[in-house]
């Protein structure tokens, strides 16, 4: 850092991002992308772009793209929100609702970048332990009334919690936003979406990233009161109000058009995380029960460094975290057939020589 870097930032500690080396050296399943390339009507929007367009500011309403979402999911435009990836919605939500003498809660084993962001505008946050079993006890959300966000299901573990102990969360905490992180949400698990109807304190934050293979082109959304999305707005706007490009507003609106096609890799997806499951755990390892597109999974005789050092010598990249409770875990993306197949078979190998 330089030495004009102001104080409270000279030992801040940013997100670590997984690792993106070139994707031919390794099977790649450390950042829980699609194994999927984007559906071919996004292929054929592209090739018809009209290329002038990007002399030109996008439009930072983006309502074409907002009304395709709001019938998607059964409510109005004025009820979504656009973002640069979900991770803004994030940081615009610690923005307009974490006053100083406000708390906000999130699991102790989850997102890293909830602390990150809760740190860098210095918000009064507490992480609250996961059970031994590594699901999430809802009461310990519903005792102060206070910020909290829930990513559903929970990431690194997967493990997904029922629309109705959401309900019972967003119900206990009625004067205070509930943000319910919904980046894995379509492999399995129930969205919130419907309760928006019912309360005004809860966002539903979601992205393109996992589900329609659009991680390079940075789109998340939130659904939510209106009120909640004028908020957002609100900072947006004093922060970058372009911050949606024009190509991912138009790519985004094609690949909503295709919505079966990705349906279907998500049920390929949830197959194979299955079948991974299945073969890990006759192993050997401990997997736990997951609703999004990656296992959380370990093993007695080789610890979580270990097997993400020694699958990635044999070119199979997956993530492992440093974080106490969970070292001897490694996080694993699910592909396609192929992919995990050769993972297990790598396993395999590891494990002879363990």
């Amino acid at each position: 850092m330089s030495r004009y870097i102001r104080e409270r930032y000279k030992n801040f500690s940013a997100y670590t991002p997984g690792e993106q080396p070139k994707e031919m050296e390794y099977v790649k399943l450390n950042t829980n992308e699609s194994p999927f390339p984007p559906a071919p009507g996004v292929s054929r929007c592209l090739d018809e772009v009209d290329m002038k367009q990007l002399r030109l500011y996008p439009d930072p309403t983006g309502h074409t793209l907002k009304a395709k979402i709001a019938e998607l999911y059964g409510v109005e435009p004025e009820n979504v929100f656009l973002s640069n990836g979900s991770d803004d919605i994030l940081n615009f939500s610690m923005m307009a609702w974490c006053d100083e003498d406000d708390k906000l809660l999130f699991p102790d084993i989850s997102y890293s970048f909830y602390e990150v962001i809760a740190k860098l505008h210095d918000v009064n946050y507490r992480k609250v332990p996961l059970q031994e079993d590594m699901t999430i006890n809802y009461k310990d959300y519903c005792q102060e009334d206070t910020n909290i966000i829930i990513p559903n299901p929970n990431a690194p573990t997967g493990i997904a919690l029922s629309l109705d102990v959401i309900e019972e969360i967003v119900k206990a905490n009625p004067n205070h936003v509930v943000l319910i992180d919904e980046a894995y949400v379509d492999f399995g698990a129930d969205s919130a979406v419907p309760l928006i109807k019912k309360y005004d304190n809860i966002l539903i934050s979601q992205t393109f990233s996992k589900s329609r293979s659009f991680a390079g082109g940075r789109l998340g959304f939130a659904i939510g009161d209106k009120g909640l999305i004028n908020d957002l707005i609100t900072m947006q706007y004093s922060t970058n109000p372009y911050s949606v490009n024009t190509m991912s507003l138009i790519l985004a609106g094609a690949a909503l058009d295709e919505d079966a096609y990705y349906r279907k890799n998500s049920e390929i997806i949830q197959k194979n995380r299955e079948w991974t499951d299945q073969a890990l755990t006759e192993l050997g390892f401990t997997v736990l029960p997951s609703k999004a597109n990656f296992v959380f999974a370990r093993h007695p005789k080789v610890d979580g460094e270990k097997m993400y050092l020694r699958l990635k010598e044999k070119g199979v990249l997956v993530r492992h975290f440093t974080t106490e409770r969970i070292q001897d875990y490694v996080r694993i993306t699910i592909g396609t057939e192929e992919q995990m197949k050769v993972l297990i078979e790598k396993v395999k190998e590891i494990l002879q020589e363990a």
